[in-house]
């Protein structure tokens, strides 16, 4: 006869990750909108290289913000994969690997950003090189870290894809989320997608496209803080996972 494993309640997995979802929300938002929106002017390699050079504290502010988002998303790809794996374990593990992909390429590229602050300082070994040289490649870096963005974006459009599919057919997750997260999946797969392609359209989409996943995964996030899930639904539905596997 199967015996559920003690643990903590749902109730408790999903009010932390609402509150991990939370952090990300606002760290994305205040890497991109206060730090990089206030210091990087597109196409002009000059203006951002003397505005990094200024805000050096904001910037290096803003690259930790970036890493404290990813390092919340281990923990929150830990508790998706609890709460949503009564439906289906393969694809709550799925999940997770596209996000572990997401997730590492965007660290990766934050060592662009830092490269560009290199680049910018006052070390002795950066008077070999000319100074607007310097300033175009510190430029060049900061556009490859939004490329490596959305690249990662490619693999996160997968997970929202997913967990949207999950959430829909998990019965103790409102089926609204499971049609929002699964939107906000397309909206990112068609910006990356543009951006890599044909990143003219990508500019003219941008910053429309991504209204739809801001609204889905701030939902998300303050259902699963302030509501949860229904604990009695997942509980049978996970003592229902259990004995189809138990002998």
């Amino acid at each position: 006869m199967a015996t559920r494993a003690p643990g903590p309640s749902p109730q408790v997995y999903a009010r932390i990750g609402g509150a991990l979802y939370l952090v990300i929300i606002v760290a994305g938002l205040a890497g991109e909108l206060l730090v990089r929106g206030s210091i990087v002017v597109w196409g002009d390699a000059a203006a951002t290289a003397a505005h990094i050079a200024r805000s050096e504290g904001l910037w290096r502010l803003g690259v930790a913000g970036d890493i404290l988002m990813h390092v919340c998303d281990v923990p929150l790809m830990l508790i998706f994969y609890v709460l949503l794996e009564p439906v289906s374990r393969n694809l709550a593990l799925l999940s997770v690997l596209f996000t572990l992909v997401q997730s590492s390429v965007m660290v990766a590229t934050k060592l662009n950003l830092l490269t560009a602050l290199f680049l910018l300082g006052d070390a002795g070994y950066l008077k070999a090189v000319d100074p607007h040289q310097l300033q175009a490649l510190a430029y060049v870096l900061v556009r490859s870290d939004a490329y490596g963005f959305g690249i990662g974006l490619v693999f996160f459009g997968f997970t929202c894809l997913v967990l949207g599919y999950l959430i829909f057919h998990s019965g103790y997750l409102p089926k609204a989320l499971g049609v929002m997260m699964p939107v906000a999946g397309v909206c990112y797969l068609i910006n990356s997608g543009a951006l890599l392609v044909a990143p003219r359209l990508a500019d003219k989409l941008f910053p429309a496209i991504m209204l739809p996943c801001f609204i889905a995964e701030l939902s998300l996030c303050l259902w699963l803080l302030f509501k949860g899930v229904d604990k009695a639904k997942w509980e049978a539905r996970a003592w229902r996972a259990r004995a189809q596997v138990v002998p």
